[in-house]
């Protein structure tokens, strides 16, 4: 069916521009983003299949290149524009820090570091390094794979530290199964994290561990 013979509540560009990108649901977004279906599927039904198949959008941008190409009507380019769009969004979140403005509450480290590591499909270990007036000098993203012990050195955190002259850091992780509950992996690599930077006076404030729609913050919780 061409775009012109669809029913008007089938139209979302048409919507959009008609009463604003809120108004529209996940399946309508997607289907603009998408832009065309598939032989058979028209980009509406094609959208509301995606949605379905990955429980919502944000299990569709956490699918990792073979399991978001493995799905019909579905391939390299559009796997590529998804990516492409995720990075725009973070890059947007980074503009206020890359103006130097100071972190303001718990709240606002939440929301960056959500928007920053929350759609993953793999674990990152990140730092947010921050001058002695807690302004961002950088958010940088440390390692990736498992978080254990084994996985981060302490070593090469300190020298990324001090490269930066950096007085304080923000630790922050992500659990791809979505569940945000500290380890007592997370909890043991703080520690030893706290205490290598301490030897060169730079302060660790916090590790925030990323889940699905859930921060938490290991000082908060009295476990640094």
């Amino acid at each position: 069916m061409e775009k012109s013979t669809w029913p008007t509540d089938e139209r979302p560009r048409e919507r959009l521009l008609t009463h604003g990108a809120g108004s529209l649901s996940d399946a309508e977004l997607l289907a603009i983003f998408l832009r065309t279906g598939t032989a058979g599927m028209p980009v509406m039904s094609l959208s509301r299949h995606l949605i379905d198949h990955f429980s919502g959008l944000r299990g569709m941008m956490a699918a990792s290149k073979r399991q978001f190409c493995d799905v019909k009507g579905l391939g390299t380019a559009k796997y590529a524009q998804v990516q492409a769009a995720m990075e725009m969004a973070r890059r947007v979140m980074d503009e206020p820090l890359r103006q130097g403005d100071p972190l303001r509450s718990p709240e606002d480290t939440r929301a960056y570091l959500r928007s920053r590591l929350g759609t993953y499909p793999h674990e990152v270990f990140a730092g947010l390094f921050l001058d002695n007036r807690h302004r961002v000098i950088r958010y940088h993203e440390l390692f990736r794979g498992t978080i254990d012990g084994a996985a981060v050195y302490p070593r090469e955190v300190v020298r990324y530290a001090l490269e930066q002259n950096a007085a304080a850091v923000i630790f922050a992780h992500n659990h791809p199964s979505g569940v945000a509950e500290p380890s007592q992996a997370d909890i043991s690599l703080t520690r030893r994290l706290k205490e290598a930077l301490g030897l060169v006076d730079i302060r660790v404030l916090d590790h925030m561990v990323v889940g699905h729609g859930e921060v938490i913050s290991l000082a908060e919780r009295g476990l640094m």
